[in-house]
């Protein structure tokens, strides 16, 4: 007999001690979704049972998360070091933690108990901001040294962190956005990845990129597209316009709006009011993928075309992004007039 646990099938059922101390072979199925049409591969791979309870007693250094039991919520709060930006070390480690969360199927073990994640949440440990998306300072030096290897290299990190939450990590749960501050770039992008996105009305989203002859390029095109329809997302990418919670509310882009300081609480909120049937929109979800599908080759393809699009910049591009980048690196130090605000009003000027 098998013991499936959602990840593979055990050649028998292992014991309780085992659960903890064993590895295991299990055999399971690999779905490749990065040719049409889908491989298959069934292998036969180790598998450490004890990361099945370990992954949320890890510590790291730019994210921080927890499990909920009583609710099966996850959380993982984006906390980089420097800038609040995403950087190469804070994406190897939310891939890490992702995969582990998608390799199991969404199970862990908690206090010797197989639990589903039912929800899981990402959000911000930064005051007043969910992420300023890319590091331009960094991604400015790139360009000048003609670094296209790193380049790609990061913008595939993006993309492999992007698309198994697109797909809500090939696991039965609803994925939450919760954005308490700004979340401007890669970090709107990162938001439109959940199912489902609360925002506090403090929040405020964009996509600036256009400012400095560039464009998103981490699945903005095709998330607002999917919300929205293509003509309304490249309105909304050409403009660059920074929206606010309560405006993008009403355009359908947010779907709860939460008083400020109350989002983690709407989150909470959501899930009482909705658990009664929680299977059936959690399928409803999965439907997108199916009606409107987004496709691993495409987000890459996206992120080639950025790779090169960054690459053809200027001078004057690349001053004025410096310029942004320098307001970013200032939002480290929380001095309070370094807002991207202000920097654009010197792009228009």
């Amino acid at each position: 007999m098998y013991y499936d646990i959602g990840i593979g099938q055990w050649d028998k059922a292992p014991s309780a001690d085992s659960l903890f101390k064993g590895i295991f072979v299990a055999r399971f199925r690999l779905v490749f979704f990065f040719n049409t049409p889908e491989r298959e591969l069934v292998v036969n791979a180790p598998v450490d049972i004890t990361m099945l309870e370990g992954m949320f007693q890890r510590r790291h250094s730019q994210i921080e998360v927890r499990f909920e039991p009583e609710f099966a919520l996850a959380w993982t709060y984006m906390n980089p070091t420097g800038a609040p930006c995403f950087n190469l070390r804070m994406l190897e480690e939310l891939r890490a933690h992702d995969s582990a969360i998608e390799s199991c199927g969404g199970r862990l073990l908690h206090n010797g108990e197989l639990r589903q994640i039912h929800y899981y949440v990402g959000g911000s440990k930064i005051e007043g901001i969910f992420s300023l998306g890319g590091n331009l300072e960094n991604l400015v030096m790139l360009i000048k040294s003609g670094d296209r290897e790193t380049l790609v290299h990061y913008a595939k990190l993006c993309v492999d962190n992007m698309y198994p939450r697109i797909c809500n990590y090939n696991s039965p749960m609803t994925t939450i956005s919760l954005v308490q501050g700004e979340a401007l770039g890669g970090g709107f992008e990162t938001a439109l990845s959940s199912n489902v996105i609360i925002a506090e009305r403090r929040a405020r989203m964009g996509l600036p990129e256009i400012f400095f002859n560039l464009f998103p390029g981490n699945g903005a095109y095709s998330l607002l597209s999917r919300r929205l329809g293509m003509k309304r997302a490249e309105e909304m990418i050409l403009s660059g316009r920074i929206y606010t919670a309560a405006e993008l509310h009403e355009m359908g882009v947010v779907d709860v709006l939460a008083d400020d300081g109350r989002g983690e609480a709407a989150v909470y909120d959501y899930i009482r009011r909705n658990e009664r049937r929680r299977n059936g929109i959690q399928a409803m979800f999965n439907c997108r993928q199916h009606t409107n599908p987004i496709s691993y080759d495409e987000l890459l393809n996206i992120a080639n075309l950025w790779v090169d699009a960054a690459l053809r910049l200027e001078d004057a591009d690349l001053k004025l992004m410096s310029r942004i980048g320098r307001s970013q690196a200032k939002r480290a130090r929380a001095e309070p007039e370094a807002t991207f605000v202000n920097e654009r009003r010197f792009a228009i000027a």
